[in-house]
């Protein structure tokens, strides 16, 4: 017996999301992501003055709008043929990498763990300790996570003046020189952020956490641990989430934190990870609206891709049910995110998880908790690196015509924003946004994005409106659907 059972919109997802599955036997047959909402910010930004990029595409997301603006940043430079002297490439990464930890804080423990609090799952044993820390909005967990992602925003304030929607980062470098002084104070804001992390989400110093190599290894350092990192552990080990919510085991990453110590090499590496390591190519993108609302009617390189909305009479577009195109890389579906960064970055811990049950809940939520421990001791090494008193930001004059390339890693993945200037305005103005790559709907081949085919075969309990298998196999996605900008 097959039934359909439509979910939308999601709890704790940000922007619309609309999850339609065909259920057989008490699984998922098959799945459709729909982004529901158009947005229409490539569209915002034709005819606009280049430099109005970087104000604009900060509005993208109230969570990842530094992301945003280092991809602007980024593209315009590149359209500018400029570099950021080291002091500028410096505080952007400690700018950005500011942002995505505390986004994956935000994650971990107000989108995700909540889940686990639910009435369902009260026969486990770990539920009761799981209902007192995590459980949504009254948690204790949220009395300790809160004050501490607030404090590691300061470092923000120091280098970018606010967040969100700063204007700090520019196709130069950064705005605000850092003084002796400032230096002082950034690790400071570091210090401590340090001592919560292992305190209470690990339990145990950073290097420790990141020395781990293995899922043995994991079981082991976990054992008898009180720290919220071992908490999840049990709880996976338990439900079962290593086996839960695999894709195509191939990844995607441009690459995090350019030149951060000085050996001209990101501390994440750029490549593709299929069955191993691969070089990147950025002329291999190409985005496929076959079941988005938009015209096209063949796949494009965004460097000369269009987003144009069906309306009236043609938005019964057949087959179409999202307003996110299709990217895909050299015609493959890619994950990407913090387990895709790590994959091709060689991590292997994330490695082994990933050879043992594939791409998964558990590591992809384990990705994430690790960059926190692999990338504080990265920031404290660049704050040492800075150098007062020398330059943070090169001048530079907007060409009148020109086109470039940002390509950034956010928290949530591979972020890309595509431009060409004609006659010193924007003539075109792409985004392939993390969630565009992993809720992306299904090409001209019929081929199922990452999030659809994650889906499949997971169990639905007879009665279930929202099956709690999909909720936690979506929300390791970390989805954001106000990044899908079409």
């Amino acid at each position: 017996m097959t039934r359909r059972l439509t979910i939308g919109p999601f709890n704790r997802v940000e922007g619309d999301l609309e999850v339609t599955l065909e259920v057989a036997d008490g699984r998922v047959a098959s799945a459709q992501v729909s982004s529901s909402l158009y947005r229409g910010f490539e569209h915002l930004l034709l005819a606009k003055h280049p430099l109005d990029a970087l104000v604009i595409v900060a509005r993208i997301c109230g969570i990842c709008s530094v992301s945003q603006s280092a991809a602007a940043a980024a593209a315009l430079a590149d359209a500018a043929g400029l570099q950021m002297p080291p002091n500028g490439r410096l505080a952007a990464n400690l700018i950005l990498a500011c942002e995505n930890l505390a986004d994956h804080l935000t994650h971990f423990y107000l989108f995700f763990m909540p889940d686990f609090a639910r009435a369902a799952y009260r026969k486990r044993s770990w539920h009761a300790a799981t209902e007192r820390r995590f459980q949504a909005s009254v948690g204790e967990a949220l009395r300790e996570v809160l004050p501490a992602r607030a404090d590691l925003l300061r470092l923000m304030g120091h280098l970018a003046g606010k967040w969100p929607h700063s204007l700090a980062l520019q196709p130069g470098g950064t705005t605000r020189a850092v003084t002796a002084t400032e230096k002082v104070r950034l690790l400071a804001v570091l210090r401590e952020f340090r001592a919560f992390l292992s305190r209470t989400v690990f339990g145990d110093v950073l290097e420790n956490v990141s020395a781990i190599g293995s899922a043995d290894q994991l079981a082991a350092w976990a054992e008898g641990r009180s720290a919220d990192l071992p908490r999840f552990l049990e709880i996976a080990r338990d439900l079962g989430l290593a086996r839960r919510g695999r894709a195509t085991d191939s990844f995607l990453s441009y690459g995090a934190y350019a030149h951060g110590d000085g050996d001209g090499q990101p501390l994440f590496a750029r490549g593709v990870w299929q069955d191993e390591r691969r070089p990147f190519d950025e002329q291999a993108i190409r985005e496929d609206v076959t079941h988005a609302w938009l015209h096209g009617d063949r796949p494009l390189h965004p460097g000369q891709g269009e987003t144009h909305p069906l309306t009236g009479e043609f938005a019964d577009k057949a087959g179409a049910y999202t307003w996110c195109k299709a990217p895909r890389y050299d015609g493959r579906i890619v994950e990407t995110g913090a387990l895709a960064r790590q994959m091709v970055a060689g991590q292997p811990l994330l490695r082994a998880l990933v050879a043992a049950d594939g791409g998964s809940v558990l590591a992809r939520v384990v990705a994430r908790l690790l960059e926190l421990a692999l990338v504080v001791p990265a920031m404290e090494r660049w704050v040492r690196a800075l150098t007062p008193g020398e330059a943070f930001c090169h001048p530079w004059q907007l060409p009148d015509q020109a086109s470039g390339v940002g390509l950034v890693e956010a928290a949530r993945g591979s972020l890309g924003h595509w431009l060409r200037i004609e006659r010193g305005r924007i003539a075109g103005y792409q985004i392939i946004a993390p969630t565009t790559w992993n809720f992306s709907p299904r090409d001209a081949a019929g081929v199922p994005g990452a999030l659809e085919q994650a889906l499949v075969g997971l169990p639905v309990g007879e009665g279930e409106r929202v099956p709690l298998a999909v909720q936690h196999v979506v929300r390791s996605f970390d989805p954001c659907m106000v990044c899908t900008v079409h």
